[in-house]
């Protein structure tokens, strides 16, 4: 079974099951993952299935930031259980640990020794790492080692 179709299996036992949290959740993910196969006149794989729920989630962290500086603590409540509810349809998530020995790893392969070398390293990496680690953490452990 490919995403989509765990989506849509998912959305069904929601609605059956009259979960309207997870409901309204799925199907937030569901229009933007049918406006791209609008856009694109086919329908989604996978790969691009998981770029659109890294979107998502990257989204809802953004205004969890935002709704959390403002007090919000009621709208920060809700978005933390979206974006964990999403990330259930991610692969597993790398830890710190194995990000550095991946950048390592990168840094070796494409000869980077200084901060300049920066986007060549992260243009090779980002391929190993997508969908499995947020490119924020990535950039800082590259900074980290090209300094």
């Amino acid at each position: 079974m490919n995403l989509s179709e765990r989506l849509n299996e998912d959305m069904k036992q929601a609605m059956k099951s009259q979960d309207k949290f997870k409901l309204s959740t799925i199907r937030m993910v569901r229009s933007a993952i049918k406006n791209l196969e609008i856009d694109l006149k086919r329908t989604l794989n996978d790969e691009e299935v998981l770029e659109i729920l890294g979107r998502e989630i990257k989204q809802r962290k953004d205004s969890l930031q935002e709704f959390t500086k403002a007090g919000r603590d009621d709208l920060a409540t809700n978005l933390k259980a979206e974006i964990e509810l999403i990330g259930q349809y991610l692969p597993v998530q790398l830890t710190e640990e194995e990000i550095k020995v991946i950048v390592q790893q990168t840094i070796q392969e494409t000869g980077a020794s200084s901060k300049a070398d920066m986007g060549k390293v992260m243009s090779a990496l980002m391929p190993k790492v997508k969908g499995r680690a947020d490119g924020k953490i990535v950039n800082q452990a590259v900074s980290q080692f090209l300094q």
